[in-house]
């Protein structure tokens, strides 16, 4: 038992006096959160920071290659050596007119044509990372959401795509395509081709991300709340789940893009993406190959632009990842 101590001259605080003159306290958006903790984690903004550098020297290559570098399909034989067809000069003939050095034989611009390639890499890999979001959101949405045979459906769907045999399927579609198709001819074509493959044959992996997200969340109050007002599916599927999934859904398309860019740079480097003289990553590295033990240096330009690439998607992509759950403190 406590015996209350009477204190001379004390007053009970009451709570309106003790937030007298804090004045409102103003509430943060969960994007607001997010970003907070996303300043925090340097590593993660280095990341982004690169991601836009990248898509910005994308975009802009033509008028980054006129005032840095060469046409990336010039020829410049005359700082090639006649005898052994490797760059004049050391570290592939690095200099101020060409930054990376050129390739051996014909003496093309590496740094050029790291740039122009940036542009079949990046656009390949947004394309198909944007196709494999619609489709994997909607399948998996509709999945979750309804059940039963639906759900049944779809996940068997899922397991037949991902049992495909994704490269095998590439290799022999992209080799038997012909030079002009459906309206389309040359690199134009064969863009739209990797697109396809690429990203029609990667949806179940976001979708069943999605699927669980939507199990979920259906079962939630502000669910329930919808139905007990008349809401009916298309309205709920619209209004109340597909604004939950906002963030799961950008977190795995910052990390399909990587995937995606790696695999693009595969099927280049077989020999059954962008055709020459047209620059892409793949195609550097494969040429590279032929020329590793008299030219190594033809290697680190190609190499290094995948390597940065897929690394600051990555740290971007756990960056984020981090900020958006409110799990994490």
């Amino acid at each position: 038992m406590t015996v209350p101590l009477d204190v001379p001259g004390a007053t009970e605080a009451h709570p309106e006096a003790v937030l007298q003159g804090a004045g409102p306290i103003a509430g943060r958006s969960l994007g607001e959160i997010a970003w907070t903790r996303l300043k925090r984690d340097r590593v993660a903004l280095t990341g982004g920071g690169v991601v836009i550098f990248l898509i910005i020297l994308a975009i802009f290559a033509p008028l980054v290659v006129s005032l840095v570098g060469h046409p990336p399909n010039d020829f410049h034989q005359d700082l090639v050596d006649p005898e052994l067809s490797t760059p004049i000069g050391r570290f592939g003939g690095v200099s101020l007119d060409f930054p990376f050095g050129i390739e051996p034989q014909n003496g093309r611009d590496l740094f050029s044509r790291v740039v122009y390639g940036s542009r079949i890499s990046l656009l390949i890999a947004f394309l198909a990372t944007l196709l494999s979001v619609i489709i994997g959101v909607t399948l998996g949405v509709v999945a979750g959401y309804f059940g039963g045979w639906v759900d049944s459906f779809i996940g068997r769907l899922m397991d037949v795509f991902l049992a495909f045999p994704l490269v095998v399927f590439a290799i022999a579609l992209a080799g038997v395509i012909p030079n002009a198709a459906f309206g389309l001819s040359g690199d134009a074509l064969k863009v739209s081709v990797l697109v396809f493959i690429i990203g029609f044959f990667s949806w179940p992996y976001i979708g069943r991300i999605v699927r669980g997200q939507t199990l979920s969340l259906r079962e939630r109050e502000f669910v329930d709340a919808a139905r007990s007002l008349g809401a009916g599916n298309v309205y709920i599927l619209r209004k109340e789940l597909l604004p939950n999934l906002i963030a799961p859904i950008l977190v795995y398309s910052t990390l399909l893009i990587p995937t995606n860019i790696l695999f693009e740079a595969a099927l280049a480097y077989l020999g059954v993406g962008v055709q020459p003289p047209t620059a892409t990553w793949g195609g550097m590295l494969s040429d590279a190959t032929n020329w590793y033990q008299t030219d190594p240096w033809f290697l680190l330009p190609p190499g290094l632009a995948i390597f940065v690439t897929v690394l600051a998607f990555n740290l971007f992509g756990d960056g984020l990842r981090d900020a958006l759950d409110p799990r994490t403190r």
